[in-house]
């Protein structure tokens, strides 16, 4: 099944919208009234032109401090290179404004695994007058790196670690330094779930990473381990059961599902009870 890029990233920064202003955005965060933010539901364009359609993919309307009139923030995550996106940021701007007739911030994250120099702009002119010249803020996450943010407690930071400049050799340090900055920060266990899933739902290691993993996780401190060990036994645990929800949808054996999964039978025997 394609990964929804979209979707996750909206999830994330609507869960987190605060922290991703905060982590990418200090000098917006410290103007904002977060007291009043509410989500818009989802806008969707057609363009007549290429005829396709086209989904914002998050607006917030909230109020600067100090301030009564609302704003709009308009958050795009670009999961693929498309040249013409400035454009359609313009359009995307153009339309909303046309609708809501507010002030509007336009911010585009860049997800994509390539390095390239995305344009914040884009621009009408002649050589004799310039009709428009739109910005929008920016931030690409595969010009960032990694290690900068680890220090950061915050959760925007440990899920975009998946996203952001790491070289192959570092996967296994990568994930160690997301579960410490997961238990450092001691969420509820449903944003914890959303981080993890996040996370690796892009940086998936391999049974010899895992299991190097485990053993830089036994040379840690004594209560830092535990704590680790703790949740990447709780979120496998988890895995391993809707797993087996999954085989027994499709009617395997409970035996089998066991072989695989490595479960208890009298725990897949009470998943199957429940199905």
């Amino acid at each position: 099944m394609a990964i929804d890029h979209d979707r996750l990233f909206k999830e994330m920064i609507m869960t987190f919208f605060e922290e991703f202003l905060l982590l990418f955005f200090p000098h917006v965060h410290e103007h904002i009234d977060f007291q009043h933010a509410s989500f818009l539901s989802e806008e969707l364009f057609t363009d007549v032109t290429a005829g396709e359609k086209y989904r914002v993919d998050l607006l917030v309307e909230t109020k600067l401090k100090g301030e009564d009139s609302l704003i709009i923030v308009h958050i795009e995550n670009q999961s693929y290179v498309q040249p013409s996106f400035p454009e359609r940021m313009f359009i995307y701007f153009s339309r909303l404004f046309e609708k809501y007739r507010k002030r509007m911030l336009p911010i585009a994250v860049f997800s994509y695994d390539s390095l390239r120099n995305e344009p914040s702009s884009f621009t009408l002119q002649f050589p004799f007058f310039d009709v428009l010249h739109f910005q929008f803020l920016t931030v690409e996450l595969r010009k960032q790196n990694w290690r900068d943010y680890i220090r950061h407690d915050n959760p925007i930071a440990a899920a975009l670690l998946s996203k952001m400049g790491y070289t192959e050799n570092e996967r296994v340090e990568l994930k160690k330094q997301f579960l410490r900055m997961i238990v450092r920060m001691e969420l509820d266990e449903a944003k914890q779930r959303l981080l993890i899933g996040f996370f690796e739902t892009y940086v998936k290691l391999s049974d010899e990473e895992e299991q190097q993993l485990r053993n830089e996780v036994n040379e840690m401190e004594t209560k830092e381990k535990e704590q680790v060990l703790e949740l990447m036994i709780s979120y496998e645990k988890k895995e391993k059961r809707n797993i087996a929800k999954r085989m027994l949808d499709k009617g395997y054996d409970v035996h089998t599902i066991h072989e695989l999964t490595e479960l208890p039978v009298e725990e897949i025997e009470e998943l199957k009870e429940r199905c």
